[in-house]
């Protein structure tokens, strides 16, 4: 079986994929309301310091690909996101969907469920506007509270059928990690198999039932903000994710960093893209995790994931 992501430079078949994924990032975004442009990774100002870390996480831990979920409305730049994975090596995989509520663009109150749900199939089909860069996923999909907005639910529901029709995965934003299971529920109702499908930012929210719950159903549970410690201690965060593995969804997790203001970038003094392999994994390894777990969580399953494949085609 040959299996392919589909990256800012085209087809990228799995099988020659050896090292960890990032499977929740930003390269390129600009989520600036307030004036203050700190949730801003600019495509000329801040790409230098981006391209400099992805290429030295591909030469110190063999990063592999990362999976750039800015989408319609978030700033997204398709051809600086194609400059930053041939300046770096490594591959990019570029997205489509809309964040949720307060980052809607006009474009999403003003179109039925159809409507949405044609924009995207004709973007992942023909191309972000005019670059000829296909997205290998659809995500950040968002909302916000226990239960969606009627315009989030709206976006779940197209991003779902977008994603049944094209054969790609889906991934949420859960703000603050609330939401999930409704999330699950709108995009299972709207025809998208559990498994085509990752439940965002569940490391912020301290409740194993409801991560057991997510994976039981057959959802990736992805905890994505890993090092972002004014949300949340790691501490925290690998309790959880050891309670998962404990529970025997190890097949289940995935993990990032959400790279998400230009504060956070390494250049800057902040935890950088690496904190994953830097920081968070060591202290994994020594709770437990053993090599195999390791590449489990940060290779096979965001592989897995992507492309809809048996683990054992991975």
């Amino acid at each position: 079986m040959h299996h392919h992501l589909r990256t800012v430079a085209g087809p990228l078949d799995v099988s020659g994929i050896r090292g960890p994924l990032l499977a929740h990032e930003h390269l390129v975004l600009d989520l600036d309301h307030a004036g203050d442009r700190a949730a801003v990774l600019d495509p000329v100002a801040h790409a230098p310091a981006v391209t400099e870390e992805l290429s030295a996480l591909r030469a110190a831990f063999g990063l592999s690909a990362v999976v750039e979920l800015t989408c319609r409305g978030m700033g997204r730049d398709p051809r600086a996101l194609a400059r930053i994975a041939a300046d770096s090596g490594v591959p990019v995989v570029a997205a489509t969907g809309w964040y949720y509520e307060p980052f809607h663009p006009a474009e999403v109150g003003a179109s039925g469920t159809a409507g949405l749900t044609d924009t995207l199939v004709r973007e992942i089909e023909h191309g972000i506007g005019t670059t000829g860069v296909l997205p290998g996923v659809i995500g950040e999909v968002g909302s916000h509270g226990d239960v969606p907005s009627p315009e989030e639910a709206r976006v779940l529901t197209a991003s779902a059928r977008a994603a049944t029709a094209t054969g790609l995965s889906l991934a949420t934003h859960a703000q603050l990690g609330r939401g999930g299971p409704a999330q699950l529920d709108i995009l299972t109702a709207a025809g998208l198999p559990p498994h085509r499908i990752s439940i965002g930012h569940q490391d912020l929210l301290d409740d194993p039932a409801t991560h057991r719950a997510l994976a039981a159903q057959g959802a990736y549970v992805a905890f994505d903000t890993v090092g972002k410690s004014g949300y949340q201690s790691d501490d925290t965060r690998l309790r959880l994710l050891l309670d998962l593995l404990d529970a025997g969804h190890a097949d289940r997790a995935l993990l990032s960093c959400d790279i998400s203001r230009h504060g956070y970038l390494a250049s800057e003094g902040g935890q950088g893209y690496g904190h994953l392999f830097g920081s968070f994994l060591p202290k994994a390894r020594a709770a437990g995790l053993d090599d195999d777990l390791v590449d489990l969580i940060t290779r096979r399953n965001p592989l897995r994931f992507l492309t809809g494949a048996d683990v054992e085609e991975i």
